[in-house]
């Protein structure tokens, strides 16, 4: 292999007689440093969307939630169970949450919402005050029972924390009769006045609405004590302290972690970020098609050079392993190339934000998260690309010539 490494290093680097050929050879190269930077690049984006998402989930969903055994919507939780989670030095907070889907109206206006009622231990943990920009969290003024809505419910409905309206929720009574002229005389209600609005997600802020547990209980006709699920922070929330805190507890409960809470989002964000990848991929292998044209000048110019070579007893496996060589070299030149201004551009965004977002969002810049498992990925999807390229150009035009 030194041999043909030699050669294709002399070719590659050696000034041609017929100057297109460098020309080509240096639009393949910049191609695939262009298609390498654009990998990084865009799944560093990805990475920063999905950890700006995880994030601010994280500040409304728990890392753990013990549900029921059976899968039941609403059960009462073991209370020397749930004392004993709140002694855990592990457990950071503790918080009982009853949540449902009910009828909303405000004013003259109506919609269906996700209602989350919640002790004050939720509220107390403060990690959803950085997300309330209109009023502020407060479930309680008094007696009174308050609720900080999703600000696209709040934008849908009309609702402001200065108007002085209750938002009036409506929950299905099963021991009711129903009547057709009046539905919501067969429906439990209950009031309460928005004190907030919040921005999480857009698809949260468009359907939720957080009040008192003690409300949501009324609303819905529950028993005392009755839940849809005891959220626990943990002061460590790495996924490895979190798989070993659900594995002591995973004989007396069911824990769902973040992944388990949200399958369906996270495993979107998966499929999402893979056939971006796949995409940019398929762009590369076009752009690295240049390679075979500069293969095939360069091998019918060094025609006197092979037939010199087989001369002095190389095979032809020796010669296709030249172009080979010389192929794949045009394409790793191009993937150094592209690595290190890929990982550059996206250290300078990650940590100076240089790129700004239009419009008005959380974030002023785009997000980006530069990992190590992307950049492998992207240099060997590359590399196997170029070898790939590099192989068929050889072989084909080499025996076509030779």
């Amino acid at each position: 292999m030194r041999l043909p490494l030699f050669i294709a290093r002399r070719y590659l680097f050696a000034r041609k007689s017929h100057n297109v050929i460098n020309v080509i050879s240096a639009i393949s190269a910049a191609g695939m440093a262009i298609g390498t930077a654009a990998l990084i690049l865009i799944l560093s984006v990805y990475n920063g969307f999905d950890s700006l998402i995880k994030q601010n989930l994280g500040d409304l969903d728990p890392d753990l939630m013990l549900v029921d055994t059976n899968g039941a919507a609403k059960f009462i939780p073991d209370s020397l169970l749930c004392e004993e989670l709140a002694d855990d030095p592990r457990v950071e907070s503790l918080c009982h949450t009853l949540e449902d889907n009910v009828f909303m109206v405000y004013g003259e206006k109506q919609s269906i919402a996700r209602a989350k009622g919640v002790d004050d231990e939720y509220v107390n943990t403060g990690r959803l005050q950085a997300h309330v920009y209109e009023g502020v969290l407060q479930l309680h003024k008094g007696e009174i029972p308050m609720a900080v809505a999703g600000s696209g419910l709040a934008r849908k409905m009309g609702i402001h924390p200065r108007f002085v309206d209750p938002v009036e929720l409506y929950y299905p009574d099963r021991n009711a009769p129903l009547s057709v002229s009046n539905p919501t005389a067969s429906a439990r209600s209950g009031k309460v006045f928005p004190s907030g609005i919040m921005s999480i997600s857009s698809d949260t802020d468009a359907e939720l609405i957080i009040v008192p547990l003690q409300t949501m209980r009324e609303l819905l006709g529950s028993k005392e004590g009755e839940v849809s699920g005891v959220e626990i922070r943990l002061s460590d929330n790495s996924r490895a302290n979190i798989r070993r805190f659900k594995k002591d507890y995973a004989s007396r409960c069911v824990m769902l972690d973040a992944f388990e809470q949200h399958p369906t989002l996270f495993r979107m964000m998966k499929y999402e970020k893979a056939a971006v990848f796949f995409i940019l991929l398929f762009v590369v292998i076009i752009v690295a098609f240049n390679i075979y044209g500069s293969l095939s000048m360069l091998i019918i110019e060094k025609k006197e050079d092979i037939a010199t070579l087989k001369a002095m007893g190389a095979t032809d496996s020796l010669t296709h392993r030249i172009f080979l060589l010389e192929g794949w070299l045009i394409s790793l030149c191009g993937l150094a190339a592209g690595l290190v201004a890929g990982i550059l551009l996206a250290l300078l965004q990650q940590h100076f934000g240089f790129v700004k977002m239009p419009g008005n969002f959380l974030v002023s810049a785009y997000p980006v998260v530069l990992k190590i498992s992307d950049v492998l990925l992207t240099a060997a999807g590359v590399a196997l690309t170029g070898l790939l390229i590099a192989l068929l150009s050889s072989r084909f035009r080499a025996a076509d010539t030779l």
